[in-house]
């Protein structure tokens, strides 16, 4: 039985990963602004918190519920992500900053209040996007998502060697086309070969295996363009 923290769970891949964790015996930390998804669901093994990602003294809300019930973290699973599809031209520096800090900060300053609650063996996977790898095909209006996408990879990346004399495993998954509301915004006539819960399904699986096999890695995890 695991304890695991799961971030943007109130849609899509998310609220699936937080079910199929709950269902198999762990328990979940949900983190999203919409609760109702989740509380609807009423599974004993969930706590929801209500969390504004982007505001960073909203997160000591998790740690708060760390110290005071769970004592630690095994896994962290950074899925929320944050999409603004624009023109380039037509992107503000408010529009970068609202994606980068959902996508980036927010993953940044939550893997930092976790790790001091995480032990040898712990996994943290950061969900990042094929539009954030170098050299594969990109998209016009997602210049602030997919340069996000590519700046959470070489953190994870980083985390991986400074964190490994604790063998605390840093991954991502770099995801490929998937059927949720967020691929709908990017490419609104996109039908995806993949539903939110098959996608949850091999994340879960990776979740609790991956990191005896893997560190610092980024898997592509796409069978389509986009």
């Amino acid at each position: 039985m695991k304890n695991v923290v799961i971030t943007g769970t109130s849609r899509g891949i998310g609220f699936e990963l937080a079910k199929q964790f709950a269902e198999n015996g762990h328990k979940v930390l949900a983190l999203s602004r919409n609760t109702k998804p989740l509380q609807n669901f009423n599974h004993k093994n969930i706590k929801v918190i209500s969390v504004d990602l982007s505001i960073n003294s909203d997160l000591n809300k998790v740690s708060d519920f760390i110290k005071s019930n769970w004592k630690h973290v095994d896994i962290l699973i950074n899925n929320a992500g944050k999409l603004i599809n624009k023109p380039f031209t037509d992107l503000s520096s408010d529009d970068f900053l609202e994606v980068y800090k959902v996508n980036v900060f927010a993953v940044a300053e939550l893997t930092k209040l976790m790790i001091p609650f995480m032990e040898k063996g712990s996994h943290v996977i950061t969900v990042s996007s094929m539009g954030g790898i170098q050299g594969s095909m990109k998209f016009p209006g997602l210049a602030a998502y997919s340069s996000a996408k590519g700046a959470v990879i070489t953190l994870s990346e980083l985390l991986a060697e400074e964190y490994k004399e604790q063998q605390i495993a840093f991954n991502i998954l770099a995801l490929g086309a998937v059927q949720t509301e967020m691929l709908a915004e990017a490419f609104p006539d996109y039908k995806a070969p993949l539903s939110a819960s098959e996608m949850a399904n091999y994340i879960f699986d990776f979740s609790l295996t991956g990191n005896k096999f893997y560190n610092g890695k980024v898997l592509q995890v796409s069978s389509t363009t986009p």
